[in-house]
């Protein structure tokens, strides 16, 4: 043990809590991936872009792709998800801030046990994934 009564051998709780969430995050992120796919393949709910349509365009660019399906960039998916095709998106898009929640989680944990130094850094992970995602930086959001 440490100065702190902390054992070094054992996960911390905030780092139980990290592996709980990604666990059944990823989880939850398949299931609601597979169950969006089958809202698509199934046509239970309608494409935006028709299948043959995505087939006759797998040989352009990404540009001219977006431009003859009429398909968002960045974050214009959002208001897509009433389609088939873009309902898959909320799948990927939990699976991709299941990291940003886990962190959240670290810095909490770290701040209670006074480690400034990981809190800060996970602070700072927290801080480049979020703008990083959000396509400030002209990233594309994704």
């Amino acid at each position: 043990m440490n100065k702190d009564n902390i054992d070094l051998t054992k996960p911390l709780p905030q780092q139980i809590t990290y592996s709980n969430i990604l666990f059944w995050g990823a989880w939850g992120g398949i299931a609601l991936m597979t169950l969006t796919y089958i809202l698509y393949v199934f046509h239970i709910l309608p494409p935006h872009v028709d299948v043959n349509l995505v087939v006759q365009n797998w040989d352009k660019g990404v540009q001219e792709y977006m431009h003859i399906t009429n398909s968002p960039h960045g974050w214009g998916w959002l208001f897509l998800l009433h389609r088939g095709d873009f309902i898959n998106f909320l799948g990927i898009a939990m699976l991709a801030l299941l990291t940003i929640v886990c962190y959240l989680v670290l810095i909490v944990g770290y701040l209670k046990v006074k480690d400034k130094v990981y809190a800060t850094i996970a602070f700072l992970e927290v801080l480049v994934l979020t703008l990083a995602a959000s396509g400030i930086l002209g990233s594309g959001g994704h």
